[in-house]
């Protein structure tokens, strides 16, 4: 079972697709925001949460504070399955003034990165599918760069077996944590 951990919409259940996505683990998601949250990066923030799958991520971030979440996903089943926790995780909130600005948008994440103009976003979390090739990757980081505020946290989430990602110029790695067959790697603007 997937859910939302904490926040407006804490413990409200979430969908995940029948196949093609693996959802991240409540263990690994609560990780991932006591970091976000030590450093003060959730609470209004923009989050990017890319290769989305159900949504639980970046919806987490819009449960604990972030003003506007764009989650991007290219599978039409999954992104289907993200809009309706869009909209369970946006009913927690009441139809009140405070309810972040949440998207869904149905593309590649390269496409998406490539496309995406002047937006700026304080955080960016990548649970690419593990099959995703080092140099897909490396080519999402690359057009990330110029897209981070300042302050940005970057989050990739890969097999424990995987490598480090190469980070392309503009981004350090700043901290790397393994939780069983999950590996984090922690990167921010340089």
């Amino acid at each position: 079972m997937t859910r939302i951990i904490a926040g407006a919409a804490g413990s409200l259940r979430l969908d995940v697709p029948k196949s093609g996505t693996r959802p991240t683990s409540d263990r690994v998601r609560e990780a991932i925001f006591s970091t976000l949250e030590s450093w003060g990066l959730v609470d209004g923030a923009r989050v990017l949460d890319l290769y989305a799958g159900s949504g639980a991520l970046g919806l987490e971030a819009a449960s604990r504070g972030a003003s506007a979440v764009t989650l991007v996903e290219k599978h039409q089943q999954a992104a289907q399955v993200a809009n309706r926790n869009t909209g369970t995780v946006l009913g927690a909130f009441g139809g009140s003034g405070s309810a972040p600005r949440v998207e869904v948008v149905r593309q590649s994440v390269q496409g998406f990165l490539d496309r995406a103009g002047a937006a700026r976003w304080d955080v960016a979390l990548l649970d690419p599918p593990y099959d995703l090739s080092e140099a897909e990757l490396a080519a999402n980081l690359t057009a990330l760069v110029p897209l981070l505020a300042e302050d940005a946290a970057v989050l990739v989430e890969r097999s424990s077996r995987s490598p480090e990602p190469s980070w392309p110029t503009g981004l350090a790695p700043v901290r790397e944590k393994r939780y069983g067959e999950t590996a984090l790697w922690w990167a921010e603007p340089i």
